[in-house]
């Protein structure tokens, strides 16, 4: 087993003063004190290795996690677990704690692409909770796993349902949309004719898809012709 001290002593270890500045800066709300400063490869190296020797269990019973390195650390092992049930446990206990958009977006776990049915019925619960973090989470899995071989209409209009006062669940809304354009184009550009975003939303979403490189410059064109005011 290994103890929680002994992993902040490794994570003490693997510090970088300026890399945990230059975090605090891209992670606004989150105090600086709460930033070790270790390299995100080297988070993901020490996930694979604690979920190789296994031992981890006790630190992923620890929530709220004083670091944001910590938490790191947990997203990047719950990413590797390979069991979909135990897995899905782990991620559920771990999701509501969630304070910040990085771990958030990190959180992507593996197994997830051999269980897109089981996974479904949790992203609609993902959806409509009440944690920001939660339901940023739900439509990135949505962004992540079903824009593709897999995409049907009604999952995007659950994203375009959604009504927030959260700048981090509109963004990704709105890079939702963006990533739809370039990969579903012609469905999701209805969603942009209709006005079934809100303005600053739709907007943003013009804007990330403008910046692609994986849309034409023909349909940014067009695009640009429903920007709202």
């Amino acid at each position: 087993m290994v103890t929680n001290d002994q992993i902040l002593n490794r994570l003490e270890s693997m510090k970088d003063v300026k890399y945990a500045d230059f975090q605090a800066k891209l992670t606004p709300g989150l105090d600086r004190a709460r930033f070790i400063g270790v390299r995100t490869p080297d988070l993901r190296a020490y996930a694979r290795e604690l979920l190789k020797s296994g031992g981890y269990e006790e630190f992923l019973e620890v929530l709220p996690h004083k670091y944001f390195d910590e938490m790191q650390l947990h997203a990047f092992i719950i990413s590797g677990i390979k069991d979909f049930d135990r897995c899905m446990e782990l991620l559920e206990t771990f999701l509501p704690h969630i304070d910040n958009w990085a771990t958030c977006d990190q959180l992507s776990p593996a197994v997830f692409r051999k269980h897109k049915t089981e996974l479904l019925p949790c992203i609609d619960r993902w959806l409509c909770s009440d944690k920001t973090y939660t339901v940023r989470f739900g439509i990135g899995m949505l962004l992540e796993h079903f824009l593709g071989d897999e995409f049907d209409p009604s999952y995007m209009d659950k994203v375009a349902a959604i009504r927030s006062d959260e700048y981090y669940i509109n963004m990704m809304i709105a890079w939702y949309f963006a990533t739809a354009l370039a990969k579903q184009y012609d469905t999701a550009v209805e969603y942009l004719r209709e006005g079934r975003l809100d303005v600053w939303t739709h907007n943003k979403a013009i804007q990330k898809a403008i910046e692609s490189r994986r849309i034409s410059p023909e349909d940014k064109e067009y695009l640009r012709t429903l920007k709202r005011k």
